[in-house]
């Protein structure tokens, strides 16, 4: 086996051995005339932050929402939402039309736009790959290998048929078959995939604009893959944007692909856009050249780079918002300057998680659920809102978000803020001070001691704090991990965390996603907590055959129901969120789903410039 082939303009300096930076073979005419097709200007520098650390760039297996942000722009899905459009509806992206659904809902046909292209990449041996049925029937198995552990393996594990017979196999033998052919995911010719489900998935639709569906070139995977098989350092996609160079933890940057293909800012009928299309109609995309992706964890810092114009945008940071808001307005000072404030509720819940499995907080008889639930009522969530979120939040009252389909303005749950309560609950299942220390114990006179998993960050540290008074309040003692959230999450995911307070949100409508961090089959997957509770995991596999409508709302509030009962998370937040935009960035519209689409920004240079003097 000859030497790999090294990576396109990148080097990645991290705890694995750099990645030396590609370059590319042409003559300099050629690379004049490939600059001129794809449009963008590299010139054009849009200059962003993350709020957190990357932890790689495989479109299977990335499982944070930092990271995700990153590979929606290198690797692309069948589908994605129109731009513009609001409600929000699914438009094609990689396919030439919406898929042709057979009456009984079991058979789906998709074409794909011929003449799409992969970013150029020794993988592909010198020549131009294009994209094909069989990179996203390639692109599946790899979602549903468990070597892999891919976060969003509930698309497909059990609706494509043959998935759990593969899977299955994969476990008993070590190694998914990719030769194998996969009844439920087929490359019919060149152009068309043919679905074959196992029953009708009525939000298979929603599930197919995620990035973890997105083509993957087998290519790439054989010169890149690591142990697991992932391409975390080496992502080659047929996205607008490739990875042009990394340093872990500290910057990502991007470069518009000359391979990228013939897309145009959208069109819209609707009057609020008649402003935004004034200027960006018909402008071919992406347009800015490169993105500078800066990775600012404390938001003091975060908040001034976007003052001195080093950052075009940012979202503001809950404990700066007196700073930046005045109620839901931009303050004069910065509305003076041209700022433009995006703002909307996330289609996202923040909770803490407890492990199901952990020996402490664990279990499902009835000490241990109150345990959890004396917890959560402790927990001073009046303060989290007013305090350090500074009522740029709403009380969570289940599992699934506003904005998202499932979620029930209706459902209150049964948890709320109540000392008293907490108090009188841990008495009465016998987590008593035993000892005299001032201390609860548990009821087998064993100390009962807490440790919450958390970021070392500023904002964290509020939050430390504020579990701190909560837990002194019922007498529980509780200590903090503190380490970088990269770390944290591959604790989580091997069940190694007794508790995490983390966020997730949805990057489509479908509100199922949700449940499915609750689903006992998926433990160590997407499910933390490894909640496994069977009439919870009876119901989701109920709802996911449902359509959307009143019997699958009802089984969403059972589900709801047993959450806030069982207690495996506690429920915080649902989040505003406040975007501000600096006045040279054309092109922006506030997104639910997607608030960094950095492929339909354009930058007034000029402006920029003579904001800087």
């Amino acid at each position: 086996m000859g030497p790999r082939p090294q990576p396109k303009g990148r080097e990645v300096i991290g705890i694995n051995r750099p990645v030396r930076a590609r370059k590319f073979c042409c003559f300099v005419v050629l690379a004049l005339c490939c600059a001129k097709a794809h449009g963008a200007d590299l010139n054009k520098v849009l200059r962003v932050a993350l709020v957190a650390p990357e932890t790689g760039f495989d479109p299977q297996a990335i499982n944070d929402l930092y990271s995700n942000y990153v590979v929606r722009e290198i690797f692309d899905p069948l589908y994605k939402y129109d731009f513009l459009a609001r409600p929000y509806k699914v438009v094609p992206n990689t396919a030439a039309a919406l898929p042709d659904v057979s009456a009984d809902g079991l058979t789906w046909t998709i074409k794909l736009k011929p003449g799409i292209f992969f970013s150029d990449d020794p993988a592909f041996k010198g020549k131009r790959r294009e994209l094909t049925a069989a990179d996203y029937v390639y692109a599946w198995k790899r979602l549903i290998d468990p070597k892999l552990r891919g976060f969003n393996v509930q698309i497909f594990d059990d609706r494509l048929v043959g998935a759990k017979e593969a899977i299955a196999a994969a476990k008993k033998t070590g190694k998914f078959d990719y030769d194998a052919p996969l009844e439920g995911a087929q490359a019919i010719d060149r152009y068309t995939i043919r679905i074959k489900l196992n029953f009708p998935a009525y939000d298979l639709l929603s599930d197919l604009t995620s990035v973890a569906t997105a083509a993957v070139a087998r290519e790439v995977v054989a010169a890149y893959g690591d142990g697991n098989g992932w391409i975390m350092e080496n992502p080659v996609g047929t996205g607008p944007y490739f990875l042009k160079s990394w340093r872990r933890a500290q910057q990502i940057i991007l470069e518009a692909s000359p391979s990228f293909r013939e897309v145009r800012f959208p069109e819209s009928a609707q009057p609020e856009d008649r402003a935004l299309l004034a200027k960006m109609r018909g402008k071919k995309l992406p347009i800015a050249g490169r993105v500078e992706i800066s990775v600012i964890e404390e938001s003091n810092p975060r908040l001034l780079a976007f003052e001195q114009g080093q950052l075009d945008y940012i979202t503001v940071p809950t404990d700066l918002v007196p700073k930046v808001l005045q109620g839901d307005k931009l303050k004069p000072e910065y509305a003076a300057r041209g700022i433009v404030l995006g703002r909307g509720v996330q289609p996202a819940i923040v909770y803490t998680y407890f492990n199901m499995e952990d020996p402490v907080v664990g279990g499902y008889n009835n000490d241990k659920i109150a345990l959890r639930r004396a917890i959560s009522m402790a927990y001073n969530i009046v303060d989290e809102i007013h305090v350090i979120r500074l009522g740029q939040a709403m009380i969570a009252t289940q599992p699934i978000p506003p904005n998202v389909i499932g979620h029930d303005p209706n459902f209150k749950g049964d948890a709320k803020y109540d000392v008293a309560g907490a108090k009188a609950l841990l008495d009465k299942f016998g987590y008593i001070d035993r000892d005299g220390d001032g201390w609860r114990d548990l009821p087998d006179g064993k100390p009962l001691k807490l440790t919450l998993a958390s970021d070392p960050t500023a904002i964290y540290r509020q939050f430390d704090e504020l579990w701190q008074r909560s837990m002194n309040a019922v007498g529980i003692r509780i200590d903090f991990l503190k380490q970088k959230f990269p770390d944290t999450l591959k604790m989580g995911l091997a069940g190694q965390l007794q508790m995490w307070s983390l966020s997730n949100t949805a990057s489509n409508d479908e509100g199922s996603s949700f449940l499915d961090l609750l689903y006992g089959p998926h433990k160590g997957v997407s499910n933390l907590s490894r909640f496994d509770l069977p009439e919870f995991n009876a119901l989701y596999d109920k709802a996911k055959r449902l359509p959307n409508g009143p019997e699958r709302v009802q089984l969403f509030r059972r589900m709801s129901s047993l959450v806030t009962s069982y207690a495996p998370w506690n429920l915080h937040a649902y989040r505003i969120e406040n975007i501000i935009v600096h006045p040279w960035i054309q092109g922006y519209k506030y997104n639910t789903f997607d608030p960094h689409p950095w492929m339909y920004y354009d930058i007034d240079l000029e402006r920029r410039k003579a904001a800087a003097k």
